[in-house]
Order: C-alpha cells, then sequence, then structure tokens
C-alpha cells in the first residue's frame, strides 16, 4: 500500500469521483483510476459503488476513510516537523465547529492558539447537523469538532469553551414591550428559522411550539448570516446569540426571552489520536477553559 494510493483514494471520496480528485490532484483520470484498482486489490474489497458518474464508498470504503486521514495528517505532521527548526509544533488543525456556536468564542481560541503556535495551520469548517460531531471525528474528516451539548461518543474527550444564550431578534419598527418576553407573548410576526435537523435551533422552534404559540414561518435557511439579513430586511424574526444580537441593536428590534434559552458548548476530540498539533491545540483550549473558569 503507498502512500499516493491513499491520497487519491481520500481524492476520490472528497470530490465524489475520479474526474473532481484528478483534477484537485493535477493527475490523468487514468491515472487515479489506476491507482484505485491497485489499492482494491491489495486490500481485497471493493472500495467504492459506482452511481452513474459518481462514486461513493463502499462499507469498507468507510471503514478506510477515518485511519487513511489519520494517516496524511500524521505524514503532513512529519514532513513539516522536518522542515522545521525547533521544538515547535507544525503542521495543520483541522477543526469542524457548528455555525450556531458563537463565532467570537471560536475565533478567541483559534487566535488564542495561532498566538503561541504560529507554525500550525487551522483549517476550520462547518458541522452541518451537530448529531453527526462523534461521526466526524471516529471517520477521521477533522480533530475537533465545536457543537452543543449533549453528544455522543463514550471514546471521546471534551473541553467546555462556554455557554451561549439566544435572543429574539425583530425587524426594525416592530412593536415588543421591553426587557425579556415571555415564550407566549412573542410578536405574532413571521420568523426566519433554519430547517429541522437536530440543531438547537430546532430545539428552540420546538420550545415555542410547546408553549402554545404558533408563528407563521417565512424562510428557513441554514446560514446565520443569511438569517440576519433577512430580519434586517424586514422579512421576519429570529432567535440569535446573544453576541450577534447586541452587535445589531442599534439596527433591530433586540430582546431576550423568557424561560431563557441557553446552551453548553464544547470542543470534542479523541485523545489517543492526536496529532502533535492537535495536541497542542487541545493544551491551549484547555488553558482558556481553565482561566475563563477562574475569572468567572
Amino acid at each position: 500500500m503507498e502512500l499516493r494510493q491513499l491520497e487519491y483514494f481520500l481524492a476520490v471520496v472528497e470530490h465524489g469521483g475520479i474526474g473532481g480528485a484528478s483534477a484537485s490532484l493535477g493527475v490523468t483520470q487514468p491515472t487515479v483510476s489506476q491507482a484505485l484498482r491497485a489499492l482494491e486489490r491489495e486490500v481485497g474489497v471493493q472500495l467504492f459503488h459506482r452511481i452513474g458518474r459518481g462514486m461513493v464508498p463502499s462499507s469498507a470504503g468507510r471503514a478506510l476513510v477515518g485511519s487513511t486521514r489519520q494517516i496524511m495528517r500524521d505524514v503532513a505532521a512529519v514532513d513539516d516537523a522536518l522542515s522545521a527548526a525547533g521544538d515547535e509544533p507544525t503542521g495543520r488543525v483541522d477543526v469542524l465547529a457548528s455555525p450556531f456556536i458563537d463565532g467570537g468564542a471560536v475565533i478567541d481560541l483559534v487566535a488564542g492558539f495561532r498566538a503561541r503556535h504560529p507554525g500550525v495551520t487551522v483549517r476550520l469548517g462547518d458541522l452541518r447537523v451537530e448529531t453527526q460531531a462523534s461521526a466526524m471525528i471516529e471517520e477521521g474528516r477533522c480533530e475537533f469538532v465545536i457543537t452543543h451539548l449533549p453528544t455522543v461518543g463514550d471514546d471521546l474527550d471534551m473541553i467546555v469553551l462556554g455557554e451561549q444564550e439566544f435572543w429574539l431578534v425583530c425587524p426594525p419598527g416592530t412593536e415588543v414591550p421591553d426587557g425579556p418576553i415571555p415564550i407566549a407573548d412573542l410578536p405574532r410576526i413571521p420568523m426566519v428559522f433554519v430547517p429541522r435537523g437536530g440543531s438547537v435551533a430546532e430545539e428552540i422552534e420546538s420550545a415555542i411550539r410547546e408553549s402554545g404559540v404558533r408563528l407563521p414561518i417565512a424562510v428557513l435557511s441554514d446560514h446565520r448570516e443569511q438569517r440576519l439579513s433577512m430580519v434586517l430586511a424586514g422579512i421576519g424574526a429570529t432567535l440569535l446569540e446573544r453576541r450577534v444580537a447586541e452587535s445589531v441593536a442599534d439596527r433591530a428590534v433586540v430582546r431576550p426571552v423568557s424561560p431563557r434559552f441557553a446552551r453548553t458548548f464544547a470542543m470534542i476530540f479523541d485523545p489517543g489520536g492526536l496529532s502533535v498539533a492537535g495536541q497542542a491545540f487541545a493544551d491551549v483550549a484547555r488553558s482558556m477553559a481553565a482561566q475563563r473558569a477562574v475569572q468567572e
């Protein structure tokens, strides 16, 4: 088994076919096809199902993805270490963060890490479905996931990063009383929510329904930035992280709600599968969490 074969294998997984993989790798499609066939012969199982012009991993292929990604991360870390001077960590740390997490907390963590370890690159991506947090780590798609609690994964460790409160944000000119607004008294105006799928926003919507309130839905959108823009454009109201809500208090009508909507969020990871750079990232996160706990 060659590293080149594993690299090609991952490229096909990530691009859903040989065409996209070959373009990203800068090689011909026959080169990728031959490498995959050689890998399948060596491991003795079919790694992909061919569906039209696309390819999806078989069960054996899916089982190989996580360990292959870890191998490629380790190889990259070794290459970086050999080319770098001193004992400073190098390489790359892959992090997936829920788009519903307070972006300021994630930025603070990345900034704190980069200040201490400038030789490491942080690759930050979106965790689209929070219920898949542990699967993303088990499949090797990243070393860390930042998500709301609770989450699953008995073999995973976690570092609590903070608590996130959600406030009501209404279009400019909306008439609402001052102070925290009881859920039952939310203004009967169209709402901008996210599609259902296990997110904290869905829990908020469920709490609103359980209170007996039936608010009309104007738009369903996965993106926080889009939802905020829609509120400011007068399309409807939504619930957003307190920090984001307060940042637009001069352009929108912003209120806390009662009962208070809040969720703890944390960074989860497999402590036994961390790269050197990943261990440094976990150490910084743990140190920053401890400092925050003392300040509070």
